[in-house]
């Protein structure tokens, strides 16, 4: 009994518990906020929120709001991102026809270099409205945990779906489609 008391036995048995909180609280704070996937699983729509962002080539900024009365697939992405270069052709399609129907592709680049984000728009021909997040702070408020992420918005600013990972074209059809049928 004597052993079991030994300051050596309670400073070990201190250290594991402090770093079992310590790993519990990692996974806890890096975890993806769920909150919006848990609205939409109960059929609710939550408002986006804000967002008011540098325009990536510079010439001043822009807000979700500025795009109020359209449907917006916000896709997070970065230029270092192999599977964002693997949906970037299919975004750029859908933004093409969704230009007359009242719907954009936004995309917002996070924690890259602007020139390499530049280069990468570029090369694939990127018409579409693209943001900088240069230091990744609005993805938090949507939750983004890695790229790329996509958030569809109906035409009042509420979020509508969301794709983790890269979207395809059953994606864009199932959930984006639908949306330019619906009235503001």
């Amino acid at each position: 009994m004597r052993r079991l008391l030994s300051p050596v036995s309670i400073a070990v048995v201190i250290a594991v518990v402090a770093l079992l909180g310590l790993l519990v609280y990692g996974v806890r704070s890096t975890a993806p906020d769920a909150s919006i996937e848990t609205a939409l699983a109960s059929g609710a729509r939550p408002r986006a929120p804000a967002l008011e962002l540098p325009r990536l080539n510079g010439r001043g900024e822009a807000s979700l709001g500025d795009f109020r009365g359209q449907v917006v697939v916000l896709n997070y992405w970065a230029s270092w991102c192999e599977p964002c270069r693997a949906e970037s052709p299919l975004l750029e399609r859908w933004h093409q026809r969704l230009a007359d129907r009242g719907g954009t592709v936004v995309g917002v680049d996070v924690l890259d270099v602007t020139s390499d984000a530049r280069a990468f728009a570029r090369e694939f021909g990127l018409t579409y409205p693209m943001l900088r997040d240069a230091d990744g702070e609005t993805q938090k408020d949507f939750g983004v945990a890695a790229y790329p992420e996509t958030i569809v918005l109906d035409r009042t600013g509420r979020i509508a779906a969301l794709r983790r990972g890269p979207v395809d074209e059953e994606f864009m059809r199932r959930e984006v489609a639908p949306l330019l049928e619906e009235r503001a």
